[in-house]
């Protein structure tokens, strides 16, 4: 039976059903496929694509680049960005910037990007590659979860944990087979690729850790546990969850002041 004759014999709501139905299959048809990404991991971000970041949080509040290696960024507003800037710096040399004020606490959003290469065009897609949070002013480390609330860092006493002179990296759930996707590490295909939270202190991390010690910068990101056992044994100090009730319990030490590094200012 031609779908002429089924209009003919069916009832004028059936045929007005039919005709809506066959109208939107080819419009559905007349458009390529679309691959949706998904993060990688709980937090939610990792994995997304630009455009699916932009359709969660809605329009960046300002774009940023890094002046080469440091920690220096220009700004610029997202118009003027997407107008201009984005094709002299780069499309994936820009972070997305959103700012939110939370329990009188300034945090700031920034994701950093990879593109496909395998698509091999000028604007490929970008996918997030790291999550960066920062704090103005500083807060204590167990407060943290309060101000973002994709941070969910793991309680039990045995998840991976390290620290350095400068900050503390806590690994939480199983790798994921696909997130060597966005890692930039030589031979990133040979090993596991896990969720990680990356706390930074500008004025250093104290000796004895605490759940009050000042945190000003978190970063979201996939580091592998294997890279850190095998080559980096001398960097990465195995510690306590300093999420679990175990280090909760800890009895306080009292820890010598801390006095500030001087921040040199820069032009912008």
């Amino acid at each position: 039976m031609t779908f002429l004759s089924l209009l003919c014999t069916r009832s004028p709501l059936q045929r007005r059903i039919l005709t809506i139905g066959l109208f939107c299959f080819a419009a559905l048809a007349a458009f390529p496929t679309i691959s949706l990404a998904k993060p990688y991991f709980e937090d939610g971000f990792l994995g997304l694509t630009q455009e699916e970041l932009h359709a969660q949080l809605g329009t960046p509040m300002a774009v940023r680049s890094r002046k080469a290696a440091l920690r220096i960024f220009s700004y610029y507003t997202f118009p003027d960005w997407q107008k201009y800037f984005k094709n002299l710096v780069s499309p994936e040399n820009g972070e997305d910037v959103y700012t939110y004020t939370r329990n009188g606490i300034q945090v700031r959003y920034s994701f950093s990007y990879i593109p496909d290469r395998s698509e091999h065009k000028d604007f490929p897609t970008l996918y997030i590659q790291r999550c960066e949070i920062e704090f103005s002013p500083a807060v204590p480390m167990d407060t943290i979860h309060s101000l973002v609330p994709e941070f969910l860092p793991p309680s039990e006493q045995a998840a991976p944990a390290f620290r350095s002179n400068l900050w503390v990296l806590v690994f939480k759930g199983s790798p994921s087979p696909e997130a060597s996707f966005i890692v930039k590490e030589r031979d990133r295909e040979k090993l596991s690729w896990s969720l990680a939270y990356q706390m930074f202190a500008v004025n250093g991390i104290p000796k004895y850790l605490s759940a009050q010690t000042q945190i000003d910068r978190l970063e979201i990101t996939t580091q592998s546990l294997q890279l850190v056992q095998r080559q980096q044994r001398l960097t990465h100090e195995p510690i306590l969850n300093p999420f679990s009730p175990e280090f909760q319990q800890k009895s306080p030490v009292e820890t010598p002041t801390v006095k500030s590094i001087p921040r040199p200012q820069y032009a912008d």
